[in-house]
């Protein structure tokens, strides 16, 4: 089966329906595509593992089945290994090694791509003149998005290799086109 971005937006929209459930597969799809383009990786394969990363939140919404019982899906879809294993990667109460460039970007965008939506969404703006040091600020208060595992945001820089403030500033870069579709611009 071709890895396509299509057929993973079809998956996910099969399976899930929450607008911000969506919203997050967006995010988390541009910030990982970013990196993608940036580092000349296949981007079809990158965006549709972003996508499909929550695909079966709706489905199993706790840690001891999300997203352990959402891999046989992927696989009886005719996905390919390497993009559930992945997905599988992500989650880090499994405990899985991150060693690919794909599995390292997608843990490292997931929770900081949910981070960035929620600072553009108190911004009039949007996420239009967003900053990494506005991001930076908003990590130091815990009742921000407390929904977010800062550990995960910096250990996630980390395992790219990369300065905080320069994977924040690649996640909201590649954030900004689809930034409407998100909900972070400003109405005119």
């Amino acid at each position: 089966m071709d890895v396509t971005r299509q057929r993973a937006w079809e998956t996910l929209t099969k399976y899930t329906k929450s607008e911000a459930l969506l919203r997050h597969a967006l995010a988390v799809e541009a910030a990982v595509g970013g990196y993608a383009v940036r580092s000349g990786e296949n981007e079809e394969l990158w965006r549709a593992t972003a996508l499909l990363h929550d695909f079966d939140y709706e489905l199993h919404p706790t840690l001891d089945k999300h997203p352990q019982d959402g891999a046989p899906i992927l696989r009886e879809e005719g996905y390919p290994e390497g993009l559930v294993q992945a997905v599988l990667s992500h989650a880090e109460h499994l405990q899985m090694p991150r060693d690919t460039p794909l599995k390292k970007t997608l843990f490292a965008c997931d929770e900081l791509a949910g981070f960035v939506h929620a600072c553009g969404l108190v911004r009039p703006d949007g996420i239009a003149t967003l900053e990494p040091k506005s991001v930076r600020k908003k990590l130091k208060q815990p009742s921000f998005a407390a929904g977010v595992h800062r550990d995960e945001v910096y250990r996630g820089a980390e395992e790219l290799g990369l300065d905080l403030d320069e994977h924040i500033g690649n996640v909201i870069a590649s954030m900004r086109p689809v930034g409407e579709q998100l909900g972070l611009r400003a109405a005119s």
